[in-house]
């Protein structure tokens, strides 16, 4: 039986390498954090132990004991790989939105991975022969094939394991690229703008790089590469031997406190800006105030004569402004009335807002120098005033008229997968506002869906999540503002979304125009199928795959 095993075994092996290959793209969404994989594996059952390998595995024990008196040795073996080949076959994986990407980093892990699977099959099947097992050969095929099981079974730590014997190599790669990016920065020289909030700081990047464009050469980091590493790669690939870069504009994320403190020691900003605070990626911060204080590193990294740039109408970014530092700091307000500005309030604010399907109209008055203009952009969403406003003040700083910013404004376009709309060749207006939401923006993102009245009005959304104790909370109120904005609705995903049904149905909304679906997909040929010329779909938020049905 020992050759006969060695098959069966080599059959389970290569169902684990499957098995760990199609779990390290979860693995890599969760950017590597094992807390957070593990949380991930163990909230619903079948995704640490599935079924098809736990019945295959019992089928083929039963008729290895069954069949005892058949072909004998033969027969095992055929029983043992029918069953394995069964328990191994990959399941279908259905809608996949973020394919996994074989970065360098990737390929390392899964080599290491790989090597882990066997390292602990051999020293299982090594302790395995050392034990007093019965020579009957469906004992032994029973035995070892519940090895190969228990092999298969843990493949999320085989992961894990693979993971934590690279990380020294890592270690050592990561400071490498980050030394070769401080050298570039070094070299280039550009002056340093970091943006930084718990949401709108993508959006203010593209808005600020195109107005400052219009005078002198800005290099933003590119889409939403706002991890240490990410703004390594975009120095090292972009940044590197261009020496016309007068700007560098940096974004800033964290999910956890000092990730924006890295980031600043790497690039040093000049000009720091807070965007907002608020509840995204709560449930990694714990509260609102840790948020705040990880925001705040961008703004203690400022050398004293630098510009801070402050949100005046977020409680938590005026605290920050009040605290003093720098000593040269701008704020900038939609809320304020600016014939009624506070003393040592802010410079730049909005007033006579309005939005149409054409834009957003408002004017902006310089209360330090009483300069009004008038400002007119393509752009949606009320909340996207904010962010044109902390353009402003940066590029004002930075020598600009505000007629001239009030021209460059006038050419701003919505940053990728942010309140972007257009047409189908059908005649249906899209909205897509999919890269993420927060309590904040889906008000503005479903004002935009009410400003279209022709037609029937469908939202598309899986709700909000990472809002911590807030979420179910948020995620009601979502319900409830959708109600007297949206004609229909599709929810995707039943678990995640059962909030957001509840606040529609406390908010009265027709039953026969709310669905639940388990797919992304289901829903654009729900609305493909049934939506006609002059509708509308407003695709609020879409979850990486960690969070499907």
């Amino acid at each position: 039986m020992n050759y006969e095993i060695a098959l069966i075994s080599i059959i389970w092996l290569i169902g684990t390498w499957i098995r760990v290959y199609r779990q390290a793209r979860f693995y890599q969404i969760e950017e590597y954090m094992s807390r957070r994989y593990l949380r991930w594996t163990f909230a619903r059952r079948e995704r640490w132990l599935p079924k098809r390998p736990i019945v295959a595995w019992n089928v083929g024990v039963v008729l290895g004991f069954v069949l005892t008196e058949a072909p004998g040795s033969f027969m095992l073996t055929l029983i043992g790989i029918v069953t394995a080949i069964i328990a191994i076959w990959p399941p279908d994986e259905g809608e996949i939105k973020k394919v996994f990407r074989p970065t360098p980093r990737a390929k390392r892990l899964l080599g290491a991975s790989f090597g882990v699977a066997v390292f602990d099959l051999a020293l299982y099947l090594f302790i395995f022969s050392r034990l007093p097992v019965p020579e009957v050969g469906e004992v032994r095929y029973a035995v070892v094939s519940f090895i190969d099981l228990f092999l298969f079974l843990t493949a999320p730590f085989i992961l894990i394991t693979g993971n934590w014997l690279m990380t020294p190599v890592e270690a050592f790669f990561r400071q490498r690229f980050i030394n070769r990016a401080r050298g570039v920065l070094t070299e280039v020289n550009p002056t340093v703008i970091g943006i930084t909030g718990s949401y709108g700081k993508t959006s203010t990047k593209a808005y600020l790089t195109h107005i400052l464009n219009g005078r002198y050469k800005a290099y933003p980091t590119p889409k939403s590469y706002n991890t240490l590493m990410g703004v390594c790669l975009a120095i090292n690939n972009d940044l590197k031997d261009d020496h016309s870069i007068d700007y560098f504009i940096c974004e800033m994320g964290a999910y956890i406190p000092g990730e924006i403190q890295a980031i600043c020691d790497l690039t040093h900003p000049n000009i720091s800006i807070v965007v907002e605070v608020g509840p995204q990626h709560l449930e990694r911060f714990g509260s609102l105030e840790n948020v705040a204080n990880a925001k705040y590193e961008i703004i203690k990294a400022l050398p004293p004569d630098g510009l801070g740039v402050f949100n005046w109408d977020n409680p938590y970014v005026r605290e920050m402004y009040a605290k003093g530092y720098p000593q040269n700091r701008l704020a900038v307000s939609r809320e304020v009335d600016p014939t009624n500005v506070p003393a040592n309030g802010p410079r730049f604010v909005a007033s006579e807002i309005s939005e149409s399907l054409n834009g957003l109209h408002f004017t902006v008055t310089d209360v330090q120098t009483g300069e009004q203009e008038r400002f007119e952009t393509p752009l949606l969403g009320v909340h996207n005033v904010t962010n044109v406003l902390l353009s402003t003040a940066v590029a004002v700083h930075e020598g600009m008229p505000l007629k001239e910013i009030a021209r460059r404004v006038r050419g701003l376009q919505p940053a990728e997968s942010r309140l972007v709309r257009q047409s189908t060749p059908e005649g249906i207006t899209i909205i897509n506002d999919a890269y993420s939401a927060n309590p904040a923006g889906v008000i503005s993102s479903l004002q935009v869906l009410s400003l279209h009245q022709n037609g029937r009005r469908l939202l598309i959304t899986p709700g909000m999540v990472e809002l911590g104790q807030l979420q179910e909370q948020e995620n009601r109120k979502l319900g409830e503002i959708a109600a007297q904005h949206a004609t229909d609705v599709i929810l995707v995903g039943t678990q995640q979304t059962a909030p957001v049904k509840e606040g529609l149905q406390t908010a009265g909304f027709p039953t026969e125009r709310l669905q639940v679906v388990d797919t992304l997909g289901e829903a654009i040929t729900w609305y493909k199928a049934n939506l006609k010329s002059g509708d509308t779909v407003l695709f609020l938020n879409d979850l990486p795959d960690t969070y499907s049905s």
